[in-house]
């Protein structure tokens, strides 16, 4: 284990949610801008797996030390999983989410609650410096609302409705979020594996 690992993202809220759950790691956490790397990532992956290796191995090859990357979506069951591995590209990645929410909402215009079921999907993989990968997966279910709730969170979160907590992922507080999560769920399973790594 090094003592600063750098996750292969620039998006400001993602990062918030990472150095929240990776504090008692004990170690420098940074973004590509913090560590100054700018790489051209071919996101060419047909699953959310090896999207986050193909980030990941890219980053590390770059700055010879550990870094973690994730890919994450949004599948919807009645759309077929859409819009899954394309989720930050759905509708082109200038588009604004209030658009994409928008979309996915009158997509599913007169579909009643039982078939909404959605869940939003999380794999963080390690690239360490000696060419080793390690992946962790998280997963959480919901439905899709009809309509757009809550200022928290980014990207699906205002669209995301957890019954059992009768609000949108945009509503829960940043721990609870962290907590329940895809995102959460996964950085907390790759941490394990970071803390083994680190025992041995």
């Amino acid at each position: 284990m090094t003592d600063k690992i750098i996750f292969a993202t620039g998006n400001e809220g993602k990062m918030r949610e990472i150095r929240l759950i990776l504090a008692d790691l004990g170690v420098e956490i940074l973004s590509l801008k913090d560590a100054g790397i700018e790489v051209e990532i071919q996101e060419n992956g047909k699953t959310f797996e090896e999207n986050a290796v193909i980030k990941a191995k890219t980053v590390m090859e770059a700055s010879g030390t550990l870094v973690l990357a994730d890919d994450s979506g949004l599948e919807i069951d009645y759309l077929n999983g859409e819009p899954g591995v394309y989720s930050a590209r759905y509708l082109g990645e200038d588009t604004s989410y209030r658009i994409k929410n928008q979309n996915l909402i009158d997509r599913l215009s007169g579909v009643p609650d039982e078939k909404r079921t959605a869940r939003f999907v999380c794999v963080i993989a390690a690239a360490f410096p000696d060419g080793r990968i390690r992946t962790a997966r998280g997963t959480i279910e919901g439905i899709i609302g009809y309509e757009e709730r809550g200022g928290g969170g980014f990207g699906y979160d205002p669209i995301f409705w957890l019954p059992e907590y009768g609000c949108s992922t945009a509503e829960l507080t940043l721990e609870k979020k962290n907590e329940l999560s895809h995102r959460g769920k996964a950085l907390r399973a790759m941490k394990e594996e970071l803390e083994r790594e680190r025992a041995e």
